[in-house]
């Protein structure tokens, strides 16, 4: 679910969310703060908690700590299911209460359109990053990069390929032949929390995006041609893909005199307050 709508808007208000149990899960805060306006809605929260007894006492049935992407790395901060915020809701009292009921119904009729109509996933997906400041070029890169990323996975599948384990490792092998690092040590390169779930993709430059594209759809048409089935044999191919643009990349560097991998990463091309 990587690549789903993370953050949404209520009124101008951004709320973050994550897909956990097979639905979506709300940042606790982020709806305090649309329903009270309060400069301090963690705080708010906490007032809640003391406040309220019941409320107190069935919280740990209410919001589960999720892992969250935020400036400073991945985080867990509390969420709530849609019949959590519904609870959360009751506890607030609010003139937004009941057109943020409804918004929350609404998403979850979003949610059925989505899957009758997987198009929809996707621009929804685009205004996400639309909302996050990428231009539109980029969103593109981005986009075909992962028609191309699903393309070679689903042959990986068909070729026996079912553990995560077993998908990670080939990945790596293409990112690490086409630049000549692995994935983890790219994103210590663009300084990136090393433990962290963020996508490396969302912070790659042009070419970098240009060149994964590049490996991955090499490896894609190597495999087929090679009829390749089992680990092993993927894992040639892999190689074989990443170097084909790894080529292509020094090739470029030479004209360029620039390396193509760079330190650059999202957060520092924007305003660290979008993100928080």
């Amino acid at each position: 679910m990587e690549e789903k709508n993370k953050i949404i808007v209520f009124e101008d208000t951004r709320i973050r969310r994550t897909w956990f149990n097979d639905e979506w899960w709300y940042v606790a805060v982020d709806i305090i703060e649309v329903l009270t306006q309060s400069k301090n809605p963690t705080n708010y929260l906490k007032d809640m908690r003391r406040r309220d007894e019941s409320f107190a006492q069935g919280w740990g049935q209410i919001a589960t700590p999720l892992s969250i992407e935020t400036t400073g790395g991945v985080q867990k901060l509390n969420c709530v299911s849609t019949r959590g915020a519904f609870r959360l809701i009751q506890s607030v009292p609010s003139l937004k209460a009941e057109p943020f009921k409804m918004w929350l119904a609404q998403l979850g009729q979003e949610r059925i359109q989505e899957i009758e109509n997987p198009e929809l996933a996707q621009d929804r997906v685009k205004e996400y990053y639309e909302l996050k400041g990428y231009p539109k070029d980029w969103i593109d890169k981005r986009f075909r990069g992962i028609a191309i990323r699903q393309e070679l996975t689903e042959e990986w599948q068909k070729r026996g390929i079912e553990e995560k384990r077993e998908f990670a490792i080939l990945t790596n092998e293409i990112h690490n032949a086409t630049f000549e690092t692995s994935i983890k040590k790219h994103k210590s390169i663009k300084h990136l929390p090393e433990k962290s779930k963020i996508n490396l993709r969302d912070h790659m430059t042009d070419l970098e995006l240009i060149f994964s594209m590049l490996g991955e759809r090499a490896t894609t048409e190597i495999t087929q041609v090679n009829d390749s089935k089992g680990f092993e044999k993927l894992s040639e191919d892999a190689r074989k893909g990443g170097t084909i643009a790894k080529n292509a990349r020094v090739e470029l560097e030479k004209e360029t005199k620039q390396k193509v991998v760079s330190k650059e990463n999202y957060f520092d091309k924007v305003d660290n307050s979008k993100l928080k």
